[in-house]
């Protein structure tokens, strides 16, 4: 047994139990911190979905206060839609001037694409019924959601 100066060399250093902890610390903050960071394109696609089906709502509901018809126009190659009038007019979102258009992968929904649409366009007449129905399937790498529009009753709902 080293005694002095040079005892303290001899024995400096961690244990093997108290790097056994900070490797058990470190892998339950792991484990807590993954999930998080994997489901982000999921977060995004159900985010999208919502925002989507309020503006599908929206444009109902325009056609019903002002007894025109309106539509919402699905660009597939360009991941976008666009909420339009009668006279095939981008309609101005309600609290600002600016066109009512919605790109999807860009900014904080950069994950998200428009992976099919029934029909390119879904139109919306003075009594809130839609024309066709349709299906709106948005996707991510991980995730799909389908947003569906009733035929008749233009009843939006929004299903993983």
């Amino acid at each position: 047994m080293a005694v002095g100066p040079d005892a303290e060399r001899l024995f400096s250093g961690f244990t093997i139990v108290e790097i056994l902890i900070v490797l058990a610390i470190v892998l339950i903050a792991a484990v807590i911190v993954m999930p998080v960071l994997s489901s982000a394109g999921g977060v995004q696609v159900r985010s999208a979905a919502g925002m989507l089906a309020a503006d599908l709502e929206y444009a109902r509901s325009m056609a019903i206060t002002t007894g025109r018809n309106h539509s919402v126009v699905f660009d597939v190659t360009g991941d976008s839609y666009q909420l339009e009038d009668d006279t095939a007019t981008i309609i101005s979102r309600p609290f600002s001037s600016d066109d009512y258009v919605v790109n999807l992968g860009t900014g904080k929904l950069n994950k998200v694409s428009i992976s099919s649409v029934d029909y390119t366009s879904v139109v919306f007449d003075c009594l809130g019924s839609s024309n066709n129905g349709c299906n709106i399937v948005l996707a991510t790498t991980q995730e799909n959601v389908t947003v569906t529009v009733e035929p008749v009753t233009g009843f939006i709902t929004v299903a993983d």
